[in-house]
């Protein structure tokens, strides 16, 4: 009797796993819209691929908060769009990358050094933040797997390419109104913070 409950009992819990996967799922593919604007992308939307376009950040004015310039020649410039702390406890930065050298660039140095997020590859894993009033350096976040909360680059970055990316960190204070943020050997920009 006791194996018929333990069976009984095993196949209820696979049930409820199966079906709170599908809802899960379900949810997940579902837009929140009624497909009005079907096929038509926000004001600053990259391309399917996650390149071109001239990016303007999270509310599409295109208004840039910093560009720096580094790489060999300084031929790879680094805009910042937006610079968003949330009231979830998160900072958002987003803008472009753009690669006006007269070759292909890749970015290996932009891997983190931190033995979880080294497997990210070329991505956006090695940027910071920092908070010079409260002496604090912020480091990108990574989910469970070690998986960093930034932009994954595809390759290297053609002639004349330009990418949008993101990263993601933990929000400073809400004393503190700029950071400066920094990406691998590009020079930091200081950046004054918007908020929700």
């Amino acid at each position: 009797m006791t194996i018929r409950r333990a069976f009984r009992a095993r196949g209820r819990t696979t049930a409820l796993a199966v079906t709170t996967g599908l809802v899960l799922a379900v949810a997940g593919c579902s837009s929140g819209d009624d497909g009005g604007d079907e096929g038509k992308k926000p004001d600053g939307a990259s391309q399917e691929d996650g390149k071109g376009g001239t990016g303007g950040g999270s509310d599409g004015t295109g208004e840039v908060l910093a560009q720096v310039k580094g790489g060999k020649g300084g031929k790879l410039v680094l805009t910042i769009n937006s610079a968003q702390r949330d009231d979830s406890g998160f900072t958002t930065f987003k803008g472009t990358l753009k690669n006006e050298g007269p070759s292909v660039v890749v970015l290996p140095g932009w891997a983190s050094e931190e033995s979880e997020l080294k497997n990210n590859g070329l991505s956006m894993a090695g940027a910071t933040m920092v908070d010079k009033k409260g002496k604090k350096r912020y480091f990108i976040l990574r989910d469970t797997n070690g998986h960093c909360l930034c932009t994954r680059f595809t390759g290297g970055l053609d002639q004349g390419e330009t990418s949008e990316w993101y990263a993601q960190f933990p929000a400073p204070p809400a004393s503190t109104e700029s950071v400066d943020f920094q990406v691998a050997d590009m020079p930091s920009a200081s950046v004054k913070l918007s908020g929700e």
